[in-house]
């Protein structure tokens, strides 16, 4: 039996049905996994707090998404307390300077007056055309379950998420003070946190271990959820 706790963070208004199609193949780590619930918290590091503060001991990381960032912040904060750690379609930087930062801010705003004009529906299914694999714009059961899975939230968890990752750190340092393996999986045809992005943050780490998902967008744990139990079990065979 496994001694850490298994912890699947959730992104950007997701929830525990980003996993709920990867858990039963993840064997005996299944019953030591909890997701958590990032309420309406607006910042990183309070997320990662808060995950902190209702766990205990040794801890297994796999952050999805804007949970891959709440991971690093986890790291940064209580490094003792992760013994494994997994980003997955994910990135490390801040939001840049100037006039890209700024049409960042715009993009998100502007879901944003959706979900809040016309309701989180109707946002999530503006969001969803970029974040899967083209092919699965057609998987109507797919695409439903992500709109359903945003519905499911309100406009302020949306206008508290934006807040923390438009402030979203740096997390360089982070990864460069890791001696272990960390690793990194990714959608080969996610478009929001690209492959060489993932490849960037193998250069900063010690020991990385960089997995890509065939066929696959940014919401590769539903669109492919086997293979990535397969690439998560792989990386998970080390921790205790």
């Amino acid at each position: 039996m496994h001694s850490a706790t298994l912890v699947l963070i959730p992104g950007l208004m997701c929830d525990r049905t980003v996993w709920s199609d990867v858990l039963p193949h993840l064997g005996d780590w299944a019953p030591r996994a909890t997701v958590p619930d990032h309420g309406l918290c607006d910042s990183l590091s309070g997320m990662a707090q808060q995950i902190l503060d209702t766990t205990t001991g040794p801890l297994a990381l796999v952050g999805h998404s804007m949970g891959g960032r709440i991971a690093m912040e986890m790291v940064r904060m209580a490094p003792q307390r992760v013994c494994h750690l997994t980003l997955m379609d994910t990135g490390h930087l801040p939001r840049p300077a100037g006039p890209e930062g700024e049409a960042e801010a715009a993009k998100r705003h502007a879901l944003l007056e959706i979900a809040e004009q016309q309701g989180v529906a109707a946002m999530a299914r503006t969001w969803a055309q970029g974040m899967v694999h083209p092919d699965r714009l057609k998987d109507a059961p797919l695409m439903e379950a992500i709109v359903a899975m945003f519905a499911r939230k309100t406009p302020q968890h949306f206008a508290g998420q934006i807040r923390a990752l438009l402030a979203r750190p740096d997390a360089s340092p982070t990864l460069q003070n890791i001696r272990g393996p960390v690793h990194l999986v990714c959608g080969a045809q996610d478009t929001w946190s690209p492959v060489s992005q993932h490849q960037a943050m193998a250069e900063l780490l010690a020991q990385p271990v960089l997995s890509v998902i065939p066929d696959a967008g940014h919401m590769a744990p539903m669109e492919r959820p086997q293979a990535v139990a397969q690439v998560l079990l792989a990386g998970l065979s080390s921790a205790p």
